[in-house]
């Protein structure tokens, strides 16, 4: 009988039930892509990475209930947490084969840095669409991949209740929304009904776009930035170049066994 091991992670804390949810399932070789996405919507989060050596690097893909995504930070950051623990000890960085590239992450003390590409902040209109998708006013908007939206105070990013039919049908993969924050640089929620999830606790990813914005209003290249959900989430950011750093910590919450034929 084939048994896949799989890790259940809280990324972006350390604090138990506190950031977000990521399944890692670290396997021997690869398995059926239908497969992957079975265990994908049966763990019900946002993402389940799953990983395999291959030479030096290790190969990671991404699934979310809805279907694979090309790339992912919370999960990043999870399978880090996993293979640093129990699979490479004594490393001191990880490099990650991806579709967006290569992804290398090393440890600082009890946190973990990711090297991510930035996302290309595109100016779009504001339109009544968006307004009524986030029911708040919007002042500002760009797309890449994801769509990030620009409000008026924390208050109101931290209080927002869209509508998610409206929000799927918004152009971008993500819809990232974000304000100027009082004890931390910024604030932000990101939700993804496209991927088949309502609202994702704690997004790296979105950072990627996060951080060039307000780097950019703030004349700052390093930023402490908080994600305002439900659980939420610490990241530190900083902008180098054409590339994100991203750190934050994790949590182990469970280690279990899969076992996809009986």
């Amino acid at each position: 009988m084939r048994i896949l091991k799989q890790y259940i992670v809280d990324a972006f804390t350390d604090t138990l039930f506190k950031g977000n949810q990521a399944a890692v399932c670290v396997l021997e070789r690869w398995i059926p892509d239908e497969l992957m996405q079975n265990i994908a919507s049966e763990n019900r989060f946002s993402e389940t990475a799953f990983a395999v050596k291959e030479g030096p690097a290790w190969h990671l893909r991404w699934f979310t209930p809805g279907g694979e995504i090309d790339f992912c930070g919370h999960a990043t950051l999870g399978a880090s947490y996993v293979l640093f623990s129990f699979y490479e000890k004594e490393a001191e960085e990880i490099q990650f084969k991806t579709q967006v590239g290569i992804l290398r992450v090393r440890r600082d003390g009890d946190a973990f840095v990711m090297n991510f590409p930035a996302y290309h902040c595109r100016p779009v209109p504001v339109t009544d669409e968006m307004r009524k998708a986030v029911g708040a006013e919007v002042l500002e908007a760009y797309l890449d991949r994801d769509l990030l939206l620009v409000l008026r105070d924390s208050r109101t990013v931290a209080g927002l209740k869209p509508d998610l039919g409206r929000v799927k049908s918004l152009e971008g993969l993500l819809l990232a929304v974000t304000a100027r924050g009082r004890d931390y640089d910024c604030v932000s929620r990101v939700f993804a009904p496209k991927a088949g999830v309502d609202e994702d606790p704690v997004t790296g990813s979105a950072h990627c776009m996060i951080t060039p914005y307000w780097c950019g209003k703030l004349g700052k290249t390093r930023l402490n930035c908080f994600q305002a959900s439900a659980r939420t989430g610490k990241l530190r950011t900083s902008l180098e170049g054409g590339r994100v750093m991203i750190a934050g910590k994790a949590v182990l919450y469970s280690v279990g066994d899969i076992l996809p034929e009986r």
